[in-house]
């Protein structure tokens, strides 16, 4: 019995002799990771993002989900338009600015100027999707000359007849963003040739809602607005095809994503400033948060999604710091 009770006491001592006291945390780490390591601080600072009314809605998006991850960082998103956010970013105002059109010669010779070092990167695709009342069945496809008739400042189209003498004589009403809208931006710019130029007798809203209501109780209405939205309402509205010169194209993501829906087809960018990408360690995992959730965002934003290979350039330029992609003042 005693030789029992010895070997009952040596099994209750044993583990405790062999239990080791935790090891001191290291320096500069605050949890415990379950794999057995050290979660790394979290991030904090402060990222100043302006330009494109068009780009916003995506990297405001973006900014919402990552902050999620990273609470600490925080993510301003202006909306001075694509010029305007150039201006401020070439005057190291800003370290991100969202554009729906590359940067221009003045713009980039102000970066210079300023030696503000950048480089830009593609997020999404962006598409505009010209759409009419089921009811018509005549406007199957039309070139850009006529939607610059029709669209131009001091336009006589007042109805279908007057645009092609093949169509009924029925009126033309007319649906399309507000003044304020990159949409409509980017829309005159590629119909009518000139950003802004637009006739003023025409329903204009920042809310697609209201094109959707206009074109769908109207035989007669003709707008416009982003391809994804025109999607989401298929039953109710018919896109028309547009001839830019090479035949006509439908509006679809796939030949918006390959360029061939033209002009109305176009990428979105965000230029990142060098030393800020430098300086803040918030930037660079901000960007590629946004990179590797890119097909949700930009679908959650109403936008084209990028292809994998447009996605697999966006990284490498990220990575590389832009070289071999659209680079300025100090790249170059």
């Amino acid at each position: 019995m005693r030789t029992v009770a010895l070997a009952c006491l040596l099994l209750l001592l044993l583990p405790a002799c062999g239990r080791e006291r935790p090891s001191a945390q290291p320096a500069g780490t605050t949890e415990e990771d379950p794999l057995g390591g050290f979660e790394e601080e979290a991030l904090t600072g402060r990222i100043q993002v302006d330009g494109s009314s068009t780009v916003a809605p995506l990297i405001t998006l973006a900014a919402e989900r990552f902050r999620k991850e990273q609470p600490k960082v925080r993510i301003s998103v202006g909306v001075s338009g694509t010029g305007g956010g150039f201006e401020r970013f070439c005057r190291d105002e800003t370290d991100l600015s969202n554009a729906s059109r590359k940067i221009e010669d003045e713009e980039r010779q102000l970066c210079e100027r300023n030696r503000v070092p950048f480089f830009g990167l593609q997020v999404a695709n962006d598409g505009i999707s010209v759409v009419v009342n089921k009811a018509n069945t005549w406007a199957e496809c039309l070139t850009v000359d006529q939607l610059k008739a029709i669209w131009e400042p001091k336009s006589k189209i007042d109805s279908w007849k007057d645009l092609d003498e093949s169509f009924p004589d029925e009126e033309l009403s007319l649906f399309g963003a507000g003044t304020d809208s990159g949409t409509f931006d980017y829309f005159t710019e590629a119909i009518v040739g000139e950003e802004g130029a637009s006739r003023s007798d025409y329903t204009p809203s920042e809310d697609d809602n209201v094109t959707v209501r206009g074109v769908s109780g109207n035989k007669g209405a003709l707008g416009y607005f982003g391809l994804s939205y025109y999607l989401e309402n298929e039953e109710r509205l018919r896109a028309v095809a547009i001839d830019g010169g090479d035949g006509c194209v439908e509006p679809s993501v796939e030949t918006v994503q390959d360029g061939s829906y033209r002009p109305l087809s176009r990428p979105l960018l965000i230029y990142v400033n060098e030393d800020s990408l430098a300086d803040k360690e918030a930037i660079d995992p901000f960007l590629t948060f946004l990179l590797d959730n890119e097909t949700r965002l930009a679908r959650g934003a109403k936008f084209v999604p990028m292809t994998q290979r447009q996605l697999d350039d966006a990284h490498t330029a990220l990575e590389s710091g832009g070289v071999g992609v659209e680079e300025g003042a100090g790249n170059e």
